[in-house]
Formats: C-alpha cells, sequence, structure tokens
C-alpha cells in the first residue's frame, strides 16, 4: 500500500526545501527536517501497520535523494567506513532519516564541522558523539566542546567499562573541558577504576592530582636535554605529574573491578614506557618478563649506556623494562575464565599484582 496523499505531498515539500538532514521519530510517526531556517516537521498519517509504512516512508525519501527506493545500500556503508565517500555523499547519507547512514557518516574521515553539527542533531548519541570526538577536524571545531559536554553529563548512566575509559580520555583533549570540569570529572572518577582509565589513556603529562616531584640525577638531566627517549621519559616520570600518574596506577591495581579494567591499565603501561622496549611488543610469560628485566641494562646497548651515566638507576631501569612489557600473556596462564572478576580474580592475581605494583613503587616516593 502507497502512502496517504497528504504525507506523500507533505514529505516531497519537505525534501524540494533542501533539508540539511532527517530524522524519523518512529514513536509519534513524525518526520523532522532541519534547514537553514530551523526546524520542519511532517506528522505522518498511517493507512497501514506503523512498520510497513515507515519502510515506505523511508522507500520515498531514499528514492528522492539517492534515486534508490531500497533504503540505505549496503555498499555506501562499506565506503563510508573505508573513508571513500566525498563530503557531499556524507551529506546525502544525512538526509535518508537512518539511524545506520548516521553512524557510517560521523565515522568517516572525512566528516566536517558542520556535517558533524548536522549528524548530532539527526541521532544524538553517545558512540557518535566518541566517534567524532575522534576526528580531529570534529574535535577542534565548533561542536568540540558540545560533544564532550555530553559525554561528560552521560559518563554516570555508562555502564560499558571500555565506552567509560574512552570516553573520559577523549573529552580530557585539550580545548574541550574547561579546569572545572577536568576537575570535577578528577575527584568524580576517585572511586571508578574505568573513569581513572581514561585519565591514564590521556597521558601522564599535565596531571590533574600531581605528587611530590623526585629529584632528577644530573647526568639523566642532561641526556634528556639531549632528546635521549628513556631519559626523557625517566624525567617526565620523576616530575610532579609523572609521580601522580604512577599513584594513580598503583591506586587501579590495588583493587582493579574486572579483567577490561586491569588489560586496559597494562595496554596505558606498555604505551607509556614503549621507549624503553624499541623492539616488537612484549608477548612474554611472567618468568620469561621477569628475566628480561633482570638482565636490562646490560642487555641493551642503550641501556648500558644510561647504567655508565647514572649507575644508581639500575632498579628504576629495570622497573621500567618490567612494565613495559605486560600484557594479556601475564594473566593468561592464572586466569581461564575471561569472565572472572572482582575478589576472586584479585586472589588468582595476587602474585602478579604485587609484582607489578612493586615496580612502580621503585619508580615513586
Amino acid at each position: 500500500m502507497d502512502l496517504s496523499h497528504e504525507d506523500s505531498l507533505r514529505l516531497h515539500v519537505l525534501l524540494a526545501s533542501q533539508p540539511l538532514a532527517i530524522r524519523i521519530d518512529e514513536v509519534r510517526m513524525r518526520v523532522q527536517g532541519l534547514t537553514e531556517r530551523g526546524e520542519s516537521s511532517v506528522q505522518l498519517n498511517p493507512n497501514t501497520a506503523p512498520e510497513r509504512y515507515l519502510r515506505r516512508v523511508r522507500e520515498l525519501i531514499s528514492g528522492q535523494v539517492l534515486g534508490s527506493p531500497g533504503g540505505y545500500p549496503v555498499y555506501l556503508s562499506r565506503w563510508t567506513r573505508l573513508g571513500q565517500m566525498r563530503a557531499e555523499s556524507l551529506a546525502q547519507l544525512l538526509l535518508l532519516g537512518e539511524p545506520e547512514a548516521v553512524v557510517a557518516a560521523v565515522g568517516s574521515p572525512g566528516l566536517t564541522d558542520e556535517l558533524a553539527r548536522r549528524a548530532w542533531w539527526a541521532m544524538e548519541d553517545a558512540g557518535n558523539a566518541r566517534r567524532m570526538l575522534a576526528n580531529p577536524r570534529v574535535r577542534d571545531g565548533r561542536m568540540g566542546p558540545v560533544l564532550a559536554e555530553y559525554l561528560f553529563q552521560y559518563l554516570p548512566f555508562e555502564t560499558d567499562p571500555e565506552a567509560m575509559m574512552e570516553s573520559v580520555r577523549l573529552i580530557l583533549q585539550p580545548g574541550l573541558l574547561d579546569d572545572e570540569r577536568r576537575r570535577d570529572l578528577w575527584m568524580r572518577a576517585a572511586r571508578k577504576p574505568a573513569w581513572l582509565v581514561g585519565f591514564l589513556r590521556a597521558g601522564p603529562d599535565d596531571w590533574p592530582e600531581v605528587r611530590p616531584a623526585r629529584p632528577v640525577p644530573e647526568s639523566l638531566r642532561s641526556l634528556a636535554a639531549d632528546a635521549d627517549p628513556v631519559a626523557g621519559l625517566l624525567a617526565r616520570l620523576y616530575a610532579s605529574s609523572g609521580q601522580g600518574y604512577l599513584k594513580t596506577v598503583a591506586r587501579i591495581l590495588d583493587k582493579p573491578p574486572n579483567q577490561e579494567v586491569l588489560l586496559a591499565v597494562f595496554d596505558c603501561l606498555r604505551a607509556t614506557f614503549a621507549p624503553v622496549r624499541p623492539e616488537a611488543p612484549s608477548d612474554l610469560g611472567f618468568e620469561a618478563l621477569t628475566q628480561d628485566a633482570d638482565d636490562f641494562p646490560h642487555s641493551n646497548p642503550q641501556g648500558r649506556e644510561l647504567m655508565d651515566l647514572c649507575p644508581d638507576c639500575r632498579a628504576e631501569l629495570q622497573a621500567m623494562r618490567f612494565l613495559s612489557g605486560v600484557g594479556y600473556a601475564l594473566i593468561r596462564p592464572l586466569l581461564s575464565d575471561p569472565t572472572t572478576q572482582g575478589t576472586l580474580m584479585r586472589r588468582k592475581l595476587a602474585p602478579l599484582l604485587d609484582a607489578v605494583l612493586s615496580r612502580i613503587a621503585c619508580l615513586t616516593h
């Protein structure tokens, strides 16, 4: 059955007004359009089952926008996700009233700040906000602070640990939150390990809670000034912000809630200490990683040079080497069930967690 004559006419008028985006409210049976002059709306009057009628509405819209009445084509989804859509094509996707088309558009590298504004009007969603904030053009545009504020307000309602960690990381990007918002986020994260991991992902510099700095040996300071990556890293970790970063890592590892958060912390440690392991990332088990760290720095030319200049830094260098190799290979032999969490998980992982914490303690006061 075709659309009613009245609905068909109104939809054609809406499309002829050159809307910037279209969304379909399935609950209220309404089609809304964003135009240069504001919003316009078409109230639908279905003459058949709502699902069937909405399918006819989408076919009409798709036929007018893409010349294809079949809805959102699969090949367009694939092209968009591969970054092969031009800005004009992305603009068309936002006219279809299809949630999948909006998701595909916001994930495209070609998305502009203006298209992000239209997409956000079409579908406000935390996942879409994260995808767009990962795009530098959107992050640095007018929509960046808007999306960051949405994720900031939505965080208490987020249930997925990965979504929490990534939301915090994204909104902590420079220029998105003012100082008051950042302090508020830090205070609220005190009892939320997944939120704290978001701070870790944002990096150790400019840490919100500083600790007393450790003195940097003069030899390391001169090496750091010469852009030596390991000496530079150690100098950063000895700074107030670096000490705060390490203390936060220790706070999470003292009582990690689940394996997802624990592995995310390990990922952050590997990324932070990567200069100490310039070769391929480690997949060593606990005994092999311990031996690898004990052999360092004598097993590494750069490490030997650092030892010659700073003989008292051996324990710190070995701790850094160990932390640069932590990963799932350390957990796998101790936990066969990936869903194990809480007290049982921590009890099974106690020797491993103690070993990691002792290396972190070596680098702090």
